[in-house]
């Protein structure tokens, strides 16, 4: 899907996915078990080679990881990202870590999977491919159910959140994402459920572009004549 955007979102907007460990080109490489691991091995990641300028965008598990990634490098004293885009994640605060520790059998995760309406049926009719992500997705999972939210100074950056109306996550869990940051905040509101990103991409890419352009305007006014130069890293 995000490789997607890169063919879909201005010239002036450089995609980053940020692949996990155990994922993508990282196969080789084993999961992280708990969330402070890994946002400290991401940190690292981040830290030694940064965009010059750029925003995070974490869709679920991602908008966790890209808001402890964000507070890592405040600790370190490093450029923050000039916004956080965050999408059908509740707010740290509101997070419940019991959802996450019962599911570990193939089945509550199959029924998650349904749930959630985003995972192809081709998936589900292949025993190797629903193996696979039965796989990640109990990594994912495990990474989630890790989480424990320690009350901390607000980011000093714009926060902006996005949900499906008929996602489980209720809009006040995502409203609660306004107690961290003393910046702007929004939250825009789509039809669909937890892939409403996927189901209703034209809209959703729609506004993303707007609200990134808040934070980059100048790029947004040359956005049909030249490339600009904000990435939007993605973990």
């Amino acid at each position: 899907m995000y490789l997607r955007w890169r063919r879909r979102l201005p010239s002036w907007v450089q995609v980053e996915p940020v692949e996990l460990p155990g994922r993508g080109g990282r196969l080789d490489e084993t999961f992280e078990r708990s969330f402070p691991l890994l946002i400290e091995r991401l940190a690292d990641e981040f830290e030694a080679c940064p965009p010059r300028r750029y925003a995070f965008f974490g869709h679920s598990m991602g908008a966790l990881l890209a808001f402890g990634i964000a507070h890592s490098l405040r600790k370190r004293e490093k450029a923050l990202p000039l916004a956080l885009f965050v999408s059908a994640c509740a707010a740290p605060s509101r997070q419940d870590w019991r959802r996450y520790a019962d599911k570990n059998t193939d089945a509550s995760l199959i029924a998650d999977l349904r749930k959630q309406k985003g995972t192809p049926e081709e998936v589900f009719e292949s025993p190797e491919l629903l193996s696979m992500t039965l796989s990640l997705l109990r990594a994912d999972y495990r990474i989630c159910a890790s989480f424990r939210y320690a009350q901390s100074l607000p980011l000093p950056l714009p926060i902006h959140v996005f949900g499906g109306r008929d996602d489980e996550i209720h809009e006040s869990k995502l409203e609660a994402w306004r107690s961290e940051t003393t910046e702007d905040f929004s939250l825009d509101l789509f039809e669909g459920g937890h892939f409403f990103l996927r189901q209703h991409e034209e809209a959703f890419l729609h506004v993303l572009v707007q609200r990134m352009a808040l934070h980059h305007p100048e790029a947004y006014q040359e956005a049909h004549r030249e490339p600009g130069d904000m990435s939007l890293c993605i973990p």
